[in-house]
């Protein structure tokens, strides 16, 4: 018996043994997580209609059909989620409204992770008076009415799309900055960054090959924290008019006009707020995931 059992044993002990690295971890974990996977599923499929949707419908988003005005959803030309009171097709000007808001979060989010990374890191990193006036100045941006600021920015500058995108940067980064600072505070006194130090490599190259690759799970749950904030105050501004411009549209821009006839055309009001909210739950629930994946210890 111990015969036949040497080979087979001998062969296990020489096969190699194939780990698993942090990130395939956090990937089978996330996998597992079924609401999460499915939202990121919806939140795919809701992206990809925005970008696609408008060239493989037969309707213009700036279009009337005067023969259509404030129409109910049907199938008949395509106005399937009926129409504005100008004939304009509902569904085409969501997906249009989608696409706009979802651009202006994904670049603004970038923006201002990126800001609130470098700004953290080199304050939590560099420390002393350094990070003493660089938090002050933080707190010092909480302490500004942002809403009331935007507003102020909006009506001076514009309303043009990149102004939009810089207004919602300038007061959604310091949230970012606190947690990456916090984070570099627990991690410049690994022994990593020690031996880096004693090696002689410069603060800005620990900073970037060291501090910043060690953020990536936190700022990767933050980001998503970040990501519906951004597009609410996009569809906030664009409510009050102080967002992206006629023609062109977007959620808050179509949430306005959904309001002021919520009571004759109800559906105008109920298909664009409707995808802003779905879209914004699912937003949050991939970073419900993200963050049990990357961090199970807080499960």
């Amino acid at each position: 018996m111990k015969s036949s059992l040497a080979p087979l044993l001998e062969q296990a002990a020489a096969a190699p043994v194939e780990g698993r690295s942090p990130w395939q971890d956090a990937r089978m974990r996330f996998r597992r997580n079924k609401a999460a996977v499915a939202s990121l599923v919806l939140l795919a499929l809701i992206t990809l209609a925005c970008i696609i949707g408008p060239m493989l419908l037969p309707n213009a988003f700036d279009s009337a059909d005067w023969n259509a005005m404030s129409a109910t959803p049907t199938f008949a030309n395509w106005h399937l989620f009926g129409t504005d009171e100008t004939g304009r097709d509902l569904l085409v000007r969501c997906l249009i409204g989608g696409r706009v808001s979802l651009l202006i979060g994904a670049l603004a989010t970038l923006t201002s992770v990126t800001l609130g990374i470098v700004w953290g890191a080199v304050a939590g990193f560099v420390g002393g008076r350094v990070d003493n006036a660089m938090m002050r100045f933080v707190d010092m941006m909480y302490a500004i009415p942002y809403l009331l600021i935007a507003i102020l920015m909006v009506t001076l500058l514009g309303r043009e799309f990149y102004l939009v995108v810089l207004t919602i940067t300038v007061f959604s980064w310091m949230d970012m900055a606190r947690v990456v600072r916090g984070q570099t505070l627990a991690i410049r006194s690994k022994e990593y960054v020690e031996a880096a130090r004693a090696i002689g490599v410069s603060t800005s190259g620990i900073i970037v090959r060291h501090v910043v690759p060690n953020l990536l799970g936190i700022v990767a749950i933050y980001t998503t924290v970040t990501v519906p904030g951004v597009i609410l105050t996009e569809s906030v501004l664009s409510f009050l008019g102080l967002g992206v411009q006629e023609p062109m549209t977007s959620w808050g821009v179509l949430i306005q006009d959904g309001v002021g006839v919520m009571e004759s055309s109800p559906w105008i009001l109920l298909f664009p707020a409707a995808l802003l909210s779905v879209t914004l739950y699912c937003i949050n629930f991939v970073g419900d995931g993200l963050r049990d994946a990357l961090d199970p210890k807080d499960r």
